[in-house]
């Protein structure tokens, strides 16, 4: 019972899709991807989706709000009129490309007010527990995201449960405060702008080679902070690996963030009591998280 506590305080499988409020989904499986942004701030992705050529003029968000009950996070408003819309021929580029500043970078730049803008893809509605994906599943999800300053930090731990499982733990914060929802079913898919998923693939699993979806959960309310142990799940194995990746979507229109670490290999008292000293630490104000090594 006591494992079990663990596992499902830490794992809350995800379900479906989130609503707007982060950095935007702009389509799936897009191609010939570019990105520019005028001078007045709106910005142009053209790319090619199905088979044709796509203008999307985005515009009226930056950054991320607070976790706020009665005010919506920010959002950017969309126009996907294409070729019934000629405003996207008029953009004229004012956006210093960059090199190398997100993780799954398309395309980034520096506006000429000194903000950034920035295209990834990634695939983040991969099934849990090393399931084949169907086509719509396996989707590359393109997602924009304009920011000033910092982006949001996860930072993430390894360590034990049980002296035999592979534990995850740590916080999602941005602007040094937790980010948290308030709503969501009980299958863990958020009912407001704020509540963010983070989505573990494991590396070198059971599963097979490569990079695998093991599982997705949310962040905690009012904390931020999450616990994950690689327990088997029913007649799935246990999704123990070679090393981890954790993503997640950026609050507000910031950039989605993810973090890679190796297993922690075999089992190491000291370490261990390493590792609840500084798990206690940070859970301190989550009681859904207690430590087992």
């Amino acid at each position: 019972m006591r494992r079990l506590v663990f596992a499902l305080a830490g794992v809350t499988l995800l379900l479906g899709g989130q609503p707007a409020g982060a950095s935007q989904l702009i389509d799936r499986n897009a191609t010939n991807v570019s990105l520019a942004v005028a001078s007045d701030g709106t910005a142009l992705v053209t790319y090619t989706a199905a088979g044709q050529v796509r203008h999307v003029l985005a515009w009226g968000a930056v950054n991320a709000r607070d976790p706020n009950p009665h005010v919506a996070q920010v959002k950017f408003k969309l126009d996907y009129s294409g070729g019934r819309n000629v405003t996207w021929k008029t953009i004229k580029n004012a956006c210093t490309p960059l090199g190398s500043v997100v993780k799954f970078q398309v395309a980034a730049c520096q506006a000429s007010d000194g903000s950034y803008w920035a295209l990834q893809a990634w695939q983040r509605d991969l099934p849990n527990y090393g399931v084949k994906p169907t086509a719509t599943q396996a989707a590359m999800e393109l997602r924009l995201s304009h920011w000033t300053g910092a982006q949001a930090e996860l930072a993430v731990s390894t360590g034990w449960a049980y002296k035999r499982y592979d534990t995850l733990f740590g916080q999602l914060t941005y602007g040094e405060k937790p980010v948290f929802g308030f709503h969501a079913t009980p299958g863990g898919v958020p009912l407001d702008t704020y509540g963010r998923n983070l989505y573990v693939d494991t590396f070198g699993s059971a599963y097979g080679p490569g990079w695998v979806r093991e599982n997705s959960f949310l962040a905690h309310h009012p904390t931020g902070t999450f616990c994950y142990g690689f327990y088997p799940h029913g007649r799935h194995p246990a999704g123990t690996g070679q090393g981890y990746r954790m993503t997640v979507i950026g609050p507000g229109v910031t950039p989605d963030v993810s973090w890679e670490g190796v297993s922690p290999g075999a089992y190491d008292a000291t370490k261990a009591n390493t590792q609840v000293t500084l798990q206690r630490s940070l859970m301190g104000k989550d009681p859904s998280c207690v430590p087992h090594p």
